[in-house]
């Protein structure tokens, strides 16, 4: 439970500055406005040869300036200097796993065994959150008690940092996303109740990229879910060596599973109709859009 000013941690690598390098959030009192206890983040990063990237992680999260904050690392060997990079941060670690392990699925669900947080979430290594998105998570879902999944826009940029495009995320809808494989609840904008994580079981750890949209599709079974309103709260980077770039084959083979698994047959031959569904599900997203880019408004 770390809350670290930007003066305690190591000095970034020259040339880096703004955000999460020479920032921070601002320090937030020590209790929510109507006096009660933050409550409990635990976040999750696994992490393997993503040295590159590593470091813009783990600050985006420790800067976050949030007072009850839990930070897990679980990495699986790395070999490419993530290890060194990690080790300059372990002080303010709340948990820390080096070696071999089972992959990413199986990396998360140990971590998340390890979580005390309320509310939970991972970042995976070459992805980073935006400034102050832990407090605007602690107050949706503290205003929002019965909320048991929320999901908020993210950036999608390249290697670089360079922004390709905003990902605009729509309210889930479970049955939809379950029969027709498609979503806009971008994992990185993504956070849950513990309680309803591990009521589902967790993480499935056979699987090796769907296992967000498994774990989702699962958790908001047990509750309403909403979207997170304002900016965009992540960061999720595309480059040559993301799975969304090298194991593609594998997510068109485990897509088809969990349709199977969590769709209904007799809605198989009425994709036409539930696209339909899909369209309209995702009208209030398209005016969105719209005012966000002519006026630039938020909500």
């Amino acid at each position: 439970m770390f809350n670290p000013a930007i003066s305690e941690l190591p000095i970034s690598p020259y040339g880096k500055t703004g955000w999460p390098w020479t920032e921070s959030t601002p320090q937030l009192p020590e209790t929510m406005p109507d006096g009660s206890s933050w409550p409990r983040v635990s976040i999750v990063t696994p992490s393997y040869n993503q040295g590159q990237f590593i470091e813009e992680t783990i600050r985006s999260v420790l800067l976050q300036s949030y007072p009850n904050l839990e930070y897990i690392v679980m990495d699986g060997g790395s070999t490419d200097g993530s290890v060194q990079i990690i080790r300059k941060y372990e002080p303010w670690l709340s948990y820390l796993h080096i070696g071999p392990d089972d992959g990413q699925s199986a990396a998360l669900s140990e971590g998340f065994r390890q979580a005390t947080g309320e509310i939970l979430a991972w970042l995976n290594s070459d992805d980073y959150f935006m400034l102050g998105a832990l407090t605007r998570v602690a107050f949706f879902l503290s205003a929002h008690p019965k909320v048991i999944f929320g999901s908020g826009d993210v950036n999608r940029v390249d290697a670089g940092g360079n922004l390709i495009h905003r990902i605009y995320a729509v309210r889930p809808n479970r049955y939809l996303t379950a029969n027709l494989g498609i979503h806009y609840w971008p994992q990185q904008g993504c956070f849950w109740r513990r309680w309803a994580y591990e009521q589902v079981g967790g993480v499935d750890p056979s699987l090796r990229f769907c296992m967000d949209r498994d774990l989702f599709i699962r958790i908001t079974g047990t509750g309403p879910s909403r979207r997170i309103p304002g900016p965009p709260l992540a960061i999720f980077r595309v480059h040559e060596q993301a799975k969304s770039s090298t194991i593609l084959d594998v997510a068109e083979e485990e897509s088809a599973i969990l349709i199977k698994k969590y769709g209904n047959s007799t809605s198989y031959s009425s994709k036409w109709f539930l696209r339909k569904l899909w369209w309209l599900w995702c009208r209030p997203l398209k005016l969105r859009v719209r005012l966000n880019r002519r006026f630039g408004w938020e909500w």
